[in-house]
């Protein structure tokens, strides 16, 4: 069996804070977007936003599935 992890789907959202299976894959594909449109902000936003580029480029880097 591979290490990654099992994802229970269900119905409804579980007691362990799951959630549906379509609001999962909405979750998903708005943080794969939120990540892509950090990709594209100069060094000049990230710093008006309050970010390092090194802590942009780490959340960019992470898996659409990692919060």
């Amino acid at each position: 069996m591979s290490g990654l992890p099992l994802i229970r789907l269900s119905a409804t959202p579980s007691k362990a804070g799951g959630l549906r299976p379509a609001r999962l894959v909405a979750k998903w594909i708005e943080m794969r977007a939120t990540r892509a449109a950090l990709a594209r902000l100069d060094t000049r936003l990230l710093r008006d936003i309050g970010l390092e580029q090194s802590v942009a480029r780490a959340e960019i880097e992470r898996p659409f599935w990692r919060p």
